[in-house]
């Protein structure tokens, strides 16, 4: 049965346009400018391992993007977990400017370990970058249906990037070596960080976080996995894992080696499933005013297992394109909302943190599915691969369905135990309290009285656990 949000008249649409927001039309702009030039850089870096190891540059490439979700995984919580100790503005220009500077030196680089140390360091200031950035977003569109469109436009632009940068790259390499890409990624960078520069941000509430060092960097990850609708979400991130590298790592094989097609074939395929995706993309917010978050998510990953499965039999190359349309559209409905469901789970104080986990625990995913799909096509043939995932990822939906409760309200009666700590002087929902002058401004002990109540919940400090 399909679960139903309240509707959204059609003639107010408009005004829940994210660009009419000029600041959101900064931070936009950085990030395509942003995803261009690393959709440059990538193809620099695939010729730039070809001159460097020749036909082995396959495996260098496979060894950088390992790298890669390493930097993306260890250390997204880390900067996650204690980026409220910086302002935000600085922090993200910061980050932008160190990734400048490393793609600058990529043309430099001279033997394989020097990729390998570069790529790790550029993924380390990403893996701060884009959840600190991503936190950013609600903050500047506080509006459910313009956040929505907003999400849709970054999805958007994640699609557009691998449809324009290949196509960029290759005109720009009518006229230039492959250095002149990176240092156009650099630029982009630079632009990026000029663009977040005049933008207004949001100035952030202070953290009062209990605890050391360690219990702020795992501060995200924790509340993540302790929050049901987000471990569902976790759950349909392994589906669309296990998809995606099916898409990217197996469609060269399959059409070169299968089906005897030509490189121009692959791209095609490849820009069918991006397509799939824009459409989706470009259709949620509409559907979303109608549709839960939940049931788009869940039909998403069961257009993605049929699509899937259907590989078994060994489709021909059209059948193969109409295929992968299917499986983008999958994808989309899965990612695209995905952003709404961890702001509803956090606290605006702990977005950062929340962000940072939900990019490195879906990174993660990719961490283990890009070399199963790559292994199990090379033992068992592409077809069966595709049957095995397409019977995991049915797996996961119904998984995700159980742990994400149908019945999931925002706002839930709780209980709160007799407790005392020291925190920050504040007055809120949970430090109401009488105090002398002399320590209004200062950190001190606080008794909290046995309590229940209601209100938004979400995993924090003063809410270590989901309320059974």
């Amino acid at each position: 049965m399909l679960e139903f949000n309240e509707p959204f008249p059609e003639e107010m649409t408009e005004l829940h346009n994210p660009l009419r927001n000029s600041e959101f039309r900064k931070l936009f702009t950085a990030q395509v400018i942003a995803l261009v030039g690393t959709g440059l850089a990538t193809v620099a870096l695939t010729l730039l391992a070809y001159d460097m190891v020749g036909g082995n540059a396959g495996v260098l490439l496979g060894q950088a993007l390992a790298i890669k979700m390493v930097a993306y995984v260890v250390f997204a919580p880390i900067v996650g977990g204690i980026a409220h100790r910086f302002n935000r503005k600085p922090l993200l220009i910061t980050l932008d400017l160190m990734r400048a500077i490393i793609v600058l030196a990529m043309p430099f680089a001279t033997e394989v370990w020097h990729i390998f140390v570069l790529i790790f360091l550029l993924n380390v200031f990403s893996a701060g970058f884009k959840p600190v950035f991503q936190a950013t977003i609600p903050d500047i569109i506080n509006e459910e249906q313009a956040y929505t469109r907003a999400l849709s436009f970054s999805r958007l632009a994640y699609d557009l990037e691998n449809l324009i940068s290949p196509a960029l790259a290759g005109l720009a390499l009518l006229f230039f070596t492959y250095d002149f890409l990176f240092i156009s990624n650099s630029i982009a960078f630079l632009v990026s960080a000029s663009l977040i520069l005049v933008t207004v941000l949001p100035g952030g509430e202070s953290v009062d976080r209990l605890g050391g060092l360690w219990q702020e960097i795992s501060f995200g990850v924790r509340s993540y996995l302790k929050t049901p609708r987000l471990r569902g979400l976790l759950v349909l991130y392994l589906g669309v894992a296990c998809t995606s590298a099916m898409v990217i790592v197996n469609t060269v094989v399959y059409i070169r080696e299968i089906l005897q097609r030509s490189d121009s074939d692959v791209a095609m395929a490849l820009a069918a499933s991006g397509a799939g995706s824009m459409i989706a993309a470009l259709s949620l917010p509409r559907v979303l005013n109608h549709i839960s978050d939940r049931t788009v998510m869940l039909s998403g990953a069961i257009i993605m297992s049929l699509g899937l499965m259907t590989i078994w039999l060994s489709p021909d190359f059209v059948t193969l394109l109409a295929i992968w349309f299917m499986i983008g559209l999958g994808l989309s409905l899965v990612q695209t909302p995905s952003g709404r469901i961890v702001n509803q789970s956090s606290a605006p104080t702990d977005r950062p943190s929340y962000f940072s986990a939900q990019f490195a625990l879906s990174h993660a995913c990719w961490m283990l599915a890009y070399p199963v799909a790559g292994q199990l096509g090379h033992l068992i043939g592409i077809e069966t691969t595709a049957l095995m995932l397409g019977i995991l990822v049915t797996l996961f939906s119904i998984v995700a369905a159980l742990v994400w409760p149908r019945n999931d309200p925002e706002v839930i009666e709780h209980s709160h135990a007799d407790v005392s700590h020291r925190h920050q002087h504040t007055h809120d929902i949970h430090h109401d309290h009488f105090h002398n002058s002399d320590d209004a401004t200062e950190d001190h002990n606080h008794h909290h009285t046995p309590l229940t109540h209601s209100h938004l919940f979400v995993i924090d400090d003063h809410h270590p656990r989901w309320p059974e």
